[in-house]
């Protein structure tokens, strides 16, 4: 690999006892002080969520904080530094890092000169695997952004075992896929009684558009549909049962929500299965949880027609060329300029219920697939370097790997949490 740029000295320590990860089992750290040249490297700095998660670590990131930028491409990565540079002059000796998604030895020493690997490099099925192996045997903390359910059932039947083994904490989905829905749950269930079947309903609104790189993840999946469903048949193969507790998420059916005045769309996304091993993990969710989760959207003609376009992207994205036809319409690394981030919002809107009890919460924020997903990915890589966190390893949500401290970290950086109404 080459390094552009002197490395720092330090040694970076982890002290892990016993991991558990996910309830699944228990892994020694083997190495439990190693020496780290840095704290937190960013893979993918120079497309256009890395960039803007390259300029939030420059803005936020601790003052001693180790940190490198890594890509393919060293001339994008100089220019991108130079970029930082003008905004924080500190920025001037960050280091840069090349290393390509499908060279794996590069990958491999791009994992074991750092603590925490955050990754914004997609379609992770298609560029992720190697990186995820990688961190997994040299017990590096990994952060991605994916929203592919394949590649997430894959990364645990492949590499969860090691990964507990190494102490290594694996976490997918630390973006808007999945942290306003795994948070907000956790945040939800946090404000109802203890011991008790507990339900919560998600529903998320939003004015945001997309970019090149996130259209090409969203159709790489669509048109994944037999494989993702192998994936996760292999997964339950190798999960564990809940002995004495049950945990479930269904689809549910389209219906109007009295509880929010809209109409409600069934969302089969990556989100509720992230919910639901953060409630399999931690046994504060109850000894019978459910959760579903919906798009929330004010009139009917346009949940009819918001459902018929997805609809049909599904099905045009089984047929290859016409995946391609689409992808090519928005490039990768392009996405919506500062002004239009700055118009967009999120909001998720929990319903919980249990033990006689009705909360009703909310999670809001700004741009949800760039600005506010860049943040989040650089204050769970942030949180997982810095943090006294529980003692767990191997694949793992956002709730159960960082919970309260994460949840603590975006509240300060400008993401709302908070209880509507409670009786």
């Amino acid at each position: 690999m080459n390094e552009e740029v002197r490395r720092s000295d330090g040694t970076a320590e982890r002290e892990r006892g016993l991991g558990l990860g996910l309830g699944l089992g228990l892994g020694l750290e083997s190495d439990r002080a190693r020496e780290r040249s840095y704290d937190v490297v960013l893979f993918g700095a120079t497309g256009f969520v890395g960039a803007l998660t390259a300029e939030y670590l420059a803005a936020h990131a601790p003052a001693d904080c180790r940190w490198a930028l890594a890509g393919r491409d060293l001339g994008k990565l100089e220019r991108l530094r130079e970029r930082l540079t003008r905004l924080h002059p500190g920025c001037a000796s960050l280091p840069l890092l090349r290393a390509d998604a499908s060279d794996a030895q590069a990958l491999r020493e791009l994992a074991a000169s750092t603590r925490v690997l955050a990754t914004t490099v997609g379609p992770y099925v298609l560029y992720g695997a190697e990186l995820v192996a990688a961190c997994a045997a040299a017990g590096t903390d990994y952060v991605d952004l994916t929203g592919e359910p394949e590649f997430v059932d894959r990364t645990y039947v492949e590499h969860d075992t090691r990964a507990r083994e190494t102490g290594a904490r694996i976490v997918h989905a630390c973006g808007f896929d999945s942290i306003p829905a795994d948070l907000g749950a956790y945040f939800t269930v946090g404000q109802l009684p203890e011991g008790v079947p507990l339900r919560v309903d998600g529903f998320m609104r939003s004015n945001a558009t997309f970019s090149g790189g996130t259209l090409a993840s969203a159709l790489t999946a669509m048109g994944r549909g037999p494989q993702t469903l192998a994936a996760a048949q292999e997964r339950r193969l190798h999960e564990p049962r809940l002995p004495g507790r049950r945990v479930r998420s269904p689809l549910g059916a389209p219906r109007f929500s009295r509880e929010t005045g809209t109409w409600a769309l069934p969302l089969p996304t990556l989100d509720h299965r992230v919910v639901t091993r953060s409630a399999a993990a931690l046994e504060r969710y109850g000894p019978d949880f459910r959760y579903r989760q919906y798009a929330s959207v004010k009139h009917l003609p346009v949940a009819v027609g918001g459902a018929a376009a997805v609809g049909g992207a599904v099905a045009l994205a089984q047929l290859p060329a016409a995946r391609r036809w689409l992808m090519s319409r928005w490039e990768a690394g392009q996405g919506p300029d500062a002004e239009r981030r700055a118009r967009s919002w999120f909001t998720v809107r929990f319903v919980g219920e249990g033990g006689g009890s009705r909360v009703f919460t909310e999670v809001s924020g700004g741009d949800p697939g760039y600005g506010e997903t860049a943040k989040m990915l650089a204050e769970s890589a942030l949180c997982l370097a810095y943090d006294a966190l529980p003692e767990r390893a191997g694949q793992l949500t956002t709730a159960v790997a960082m919970g309260d401290a994460l949840l603590d970290r975006l509240q300060k950086a400008g993401i709302r949490f908070r209880v509507a109404s409670a009786r």
